[in-house]
């Protein structure tokens, strides 16, 4: 049905609350960077309008950090839409800081916890190998 697909690997040693906010950043992260992609507006019985969500699904997936690693690798020589969270960004408290610790990570080999791709879907498969549904 989409020729596209949206996929969020996460990390598979990260604490639960980790994994939900890797999760819900890396969300965001696809979404403003490719705004064609989500749906309309959602709007229930009573006519009240709600939030746009991304237009189709989103597989998560658990990873280990050699496979986050090579699907960072895969992402840039494919050049893939993507979304990174690294460690440190556990330790910051707003966006600024965030993208300050983003920038000081090795450039071929940050410290990823987590990486959301969006592009052809046979891209993000081959992007993805290695990786399983996050249980």
């Amino acid at each position: 049905m989409f020729d596209t697909k949206v996929t969020i690997l996460v990390h598979e040693d990260l604490a639960v609350w980790q994994k939900l906010n890797v999760t819900a950043f890396l969300a965001t992260g696809i979404a403003g960077a490719v705004p064609e992609a989500m749906g309309e507006p959602y709007e229930d019985a009573a006519g009240r309008f709600h939030g746009r969500l991304l237009g189709q699904p989103i597989l998560i997936l658990a990873a280990s950090t050699e496979v986050l690693h090579r699907a960072w690798r895969q992402s840039l020589e494919r050049k893939l839409t993507r979304s990174a969270y690294v460690r440190a960004m556990f330790e910051t408290g707003y966006d600024a800081a965030n993208r300050a610790v983003f920038r000081s990570e090795p450039a071929d080999a940050p410290d990823l916890v987590g990486l959301a791709l969006y592009g052809p879907k046979k891209e993000i498969d081959k992007a993805m190998k290695g990786t399983r549904l996050h249980p």
